[in-house]
């Protein structure tokens, strides 16, 4: 996902949504919200017009004074949760930016989330050979470390990892459309190295979703440490998890990794795609048992990678309880 091909080209053909990428503008890195941005960037939201939603998400508190939020359009929902999520996360945030300039809002999370996808980019291009060579063979031909001109659908290695799920690589006739760009991917079809194995299941399409050993190996390069990808992981390794205070998976930081590995489609229809997903309230149980996982992978000691609890227990029985009057009292208890 490289800084020149997520221009504000994109973002104009698609409106003036807040959470489309804006154009990008020089700003310094004295600022302390820089270090908050990038980390809002990995965890809440990545590909943000952050001015506009800023600015939009002060002018909808004031409004909030004269209107409902029923009145509200479903993209001014996710814009005002996000923005909300921003303001949780730094205490204060909201006083600054009513008093601050348009200078100190660019400050706040463009410049952050700008400058860590571009260290993500240049810190995964290389190692990220590595993890996808066979074991013990070398890669032919040879992919260069720091280019990625070779890659993509121009290389059988990558090109099998990045072939939309529902297709068959090993088809002469689709691997030749898909070089030669008559058969053009869409942000919602899915590359095979986001599923387990690379293996998907045209029935049971859940089945191995976002558990790849590649997102896992790249996860704990960007947020544990590198060093991390070759050990067991601890909880209390240092990196960006430390730094923040991070103990949790978020479904925005898997949807950010798998952006990241995506490094030759550079498509943000393909992260707003995952988010869709992650976010839709039908599919909570496949979402929890899916962050579960992760947790696991990443956080093994923390309270959050814990098993769910046994149906039958006593503390189960007391939630479900307790659901059960709350739906019933609709939503009061």
């Amino acid at each position: 996902m490289d800084e020149d091909n997520l221009s504000s080209t994109e973002s104009h053909k698609r409106g003036s949504s807040a959470l489309q990428l804006g154009p990008r503008k020089k700003v310094l890195k004295s600022d302390p919200l820089v270090l908050h941005g990038q980390h809002f960037g990995h965890t809440v939201f990545a590909l943000c017009n952050y001015p506009s939603l800023l600015t939009s998400g002060v002018l909808r508190l004031e409004q909030l004074e004269d209107m409902s939020i029923e009145d509200f359009s479903a993209e001014q929902h996710r814009e005002r949760a996000v923005f909300e999520q921003l303001l949780d996360s730094y205490p204060g945030l909201l006083e600054r930016l009513k008093e601050g300039s348009e200078e100190e809002l660019i400050h706040v999370g463009e410049l952050g989330a700008a400058c860590a996808r571009g260290e993500d980019t240049k810190s995964l291009k290389p190692v990220i050979i590595d993890w996808i060579a066979p074991l013990g063979e070398p890669v032919v031909p040879p992919l260069p470390r720091n280019s990625k001109i070779s890659r993509g659908f121009n290389h059988p290695l990558t090109g099998h990892l990045l072939c939309p799920a529902e297709l068959d690589w090993d088809d002469a006739d689709t691997k030749q459309r898909l070089q030669s760009g008559e058969l053009v991917v869409s942000g919602d079809q899915w590359p095979l190295f986001i599923y387990a194995n690379e293996v998907f299941d045209p029935e049971d399409p859940w089945n191995g979703l976002l558990r790849s050993h590649l997102l896992v190996n790249a996860f704990r390069h960007i947020f544990t440490s590198p060093s991390s990808v070759d050990k067991e992981p601890k909880a209390t390794r240092a990196g960006n998890t430390k730094i923040h205070g991070m103990t949790t998976i978020t479904s925005a930081s898997v949807a950010y990794m798998a952006t990241q590995i995506r490094f030759t489609l550079y498509s943000e229809t393909f992260y707003h795609s995952l988010l869709d997903l992650l976010e839709d309230l039908d599919k909570c149980r496949e979402v929890t048992e899916l962050l579960l996982w992760w947790n696991y992978q990443i956080f093994p000691m923390s309270s959050a990678a814990k098993q769910p609890l046994k149906e039958n227990s006593a503390l189960s029985k007391i939630r479900q309880k307790r659901a059960a009057l709350k739906d019933a009292d609709g939503g009061s208890a």
